[in-house]
This record gives C-alpha cells, structure tokens and sequence, in this order.
C-alpha cells in the first residue's frame, strides 16, 4: 500500500460524500463498516491498470484527507517482469501522484472550493442548501470513461437495473482488489472492455457502443483534464460525436466523469423541476432552461456544485 494525502481547499465532508455515495444507485456501494473510511476498488486513468484505495478524514470535517492506495497493473507476473515487444509494450506502473489527482478529481478536491461558502450571500436557496448539507462536494465517476458506459448501460432501462448489469461486469471481467481485508471488484479497463463480444442483460447494440467508449477511451478522448481545459460547449460537442452519446449523457460526462464543477445541466428535467419548486418558479419560466441558465450564473464557479445539492435535496 503507498500512503498520500490531500488537504482540501475550502469546506469538505468525507462522511457527507459516504452518506451520499451510499444513496446513489451508480455507485452501487455497500460498505457498512462503521468506520467511516471511503473504499473504492476502480480502473486508472492510464487506461489499463486497477487501483485500490482506501480513504479517511483526520480530524473530522475539513480536515485533511488521508489515503492508502494499491496498484494493480492487470498483467500476469511473467508479462510484468518480462522485456516488451514492439506489438505487445507492458505498460507502465502509474505514478502515485496520478492516482492522487484521480482520487482528488472523485472527490472534488482537485478544486478550490474556499469561496463556495460565498454563494449562500447573496441566495437564501444555496444559503439553505450549505447549511442543510455541509461540506457535500459532488462524488464523481471513478473517470470518464466510467461515466460514459454508464450512460449507454443505463438508457432507456431502470437505474436499479442498470446498477446491477454494471456491478455484474465488474466481478465477471473486472480486476479483484483487497482492500483493507475486503475483496472489491473494479469496472473492467478499456483493455478488456474492448474485448467483450457479449454481455447479458444487454443488446448487441449497446455492447458494440461500449466497445467503441473502450476505444475512444485509449484514444484519449474521455481524458478528464482534456475535457474540463475546454469550452464547456466544445467538451459537449467533442462527446457528443461518440457512440449512444447525446445531450444528456454529455452533460453527465463532463460534469460528473471529468469532474466540472461549473456546468449548469440544461438536459436534466428533474434539476429544473427542483429549481422551480426552490425559487418559487411558476410557468413560463419554470420550464424556461434559459430562464433557470440565468439564476444558475449567480452560482459561477461552482454551478454543478449546487445542481448536485439541489437534485440531493429534492431526492432527484
């Protein structure tokens, strides 16, 4: 295990992210220890290896964040220690400072979120929201690559059902990873994604489409950092060109795969339903997404910051 830490910028709850984490179908996570550590088992950013995390705050709220880590490159030992060939190069062991930043983008702590506060001065809606969910930063996909299969799993399905198809993937083709004593199953890499020709409980459709998110992904273009260096309408558009991508799953992408934290969603009719319901909205303007675009400006930097608040309070 490879210790690191993370000092948050700005108010930060790990207890609140476990909370919210517990009640977000995606996740699927069921970790009941009373212990209050956050377990992830997931695929790197590097595309072809699996880590290991175990994270805790010290000193309650705000505090900072400690972490152990575990790589796993996927490879069996003769391939790892063996001399590459031209066709076949063994990648890398990622870095543990890559696997920090990608935690910290999980978590929202790769933002400074010290004038988040600010906000609830000028808006008794985000004032209300602060207080009632303190130190409540979004808990994104592990990447987003990971946010992309989801959305093409997850369209036109339950959400129940489509956690259930995922976690199935993970423990039949994902890397196994002990965490602290408990065996957790990653989402399979791009590398093996690829190479599924058939996957129960999905069409032929929609595994062809995965595939393709598993090629697009070691092409570079799901790169977090890559995505969030662009206009927010050119990073869309970028993912909209993909496979079973369109303006929903884009938003979805950008902001809770790459980690936006200043995306107001115009696709997500239940956020714009909360919102009406928040400002006291009667038609037109409750259903009028540059009318909600609007007050989502007083929320800049941090708009998908408070989208995520109100969807959590109004259980969207």
């Amino acid at each position: 295990m490879h210790a690191f830490t993370i000092t948050p910028q700005g108010p930060f709850s790990l207890a609140a992210g476990l909370s919210f984490l517990k009640g977000f179908t995606p996740a699927s996570y069921h970790d009941t220890a009373p212990d209050q550590a956050l377990r992830l088992a997931l695929p790197a950013d590097d595309g072809h290896s699996t880590v290991g995390v175990e994270v805790r705050q010290v000193d309650g709220p705000q505090g900072i964040v400690e972490a152990e880590a575990v790589v796993d490159t996927g490879l069996p030992c003769e391939r790892r220690t063996g001399t590459a060939t031209e066709t076949e190069p063994v990648p890398s062991f990622p870095g543990m400072d890559a696997v920090r930043q990608q935690l910290a983008r999980i978590l929202s702590l790769d933002v400074d979120g010290s004038g988040f506060p600010q906000l609830a001065k000028g808006d008794p809606v985000v004032a209300e929201l602060i207080s009632t969910y303190p130190g409540l930063r979004p808990v994104c996909f592990h990447s987003p690559y990971e946010a992309a299969v989801w959305a093409v799993i997850g369209h036109r399905i339950r959400m129940v059902q489509a956690a259930a198809i995922k976690a199935r993937i993970a423990e039949h083709h994902g890397q196994h990873v002990t965490v602290s004593g408990r065996t957790l199953h990653a989402f399979p890499t791009p590398l093996v994604l690829r190479q599924l020709d058939r996957i129960p409980g999905l069409p032929d459709t929609k595994v062809e489409r995965l595939r393709h998110l598993a090629d697009a992904a070691l092409a570079g273009d799901l790169n977090a950092s890559q995505l969030r260096a662009m206009p927010a309408q050119d990073a869309l558009a970028h993912l909209q060109a993909l496979p079973g991508i369109g303006p929903f799953s884009a938003e979805l992408i950008l902001i809770r795969g790459a980690g936006h934290p200043d995306v107001f969603p115009r696709h997500e009719p239940r956020l714009h339903a909360a919102m009406a319901r928040a400002y006291g909205l009667s038609n037109p303007d409750a259903s009028d997404t540059n009318r909600l675009a609007d007050i989502s400006n007083r929320w800049a930097p941090y708009r998908s910051w408070v989208a995520l608040l109100l969807r959590t309070h109004s259980g969207a």
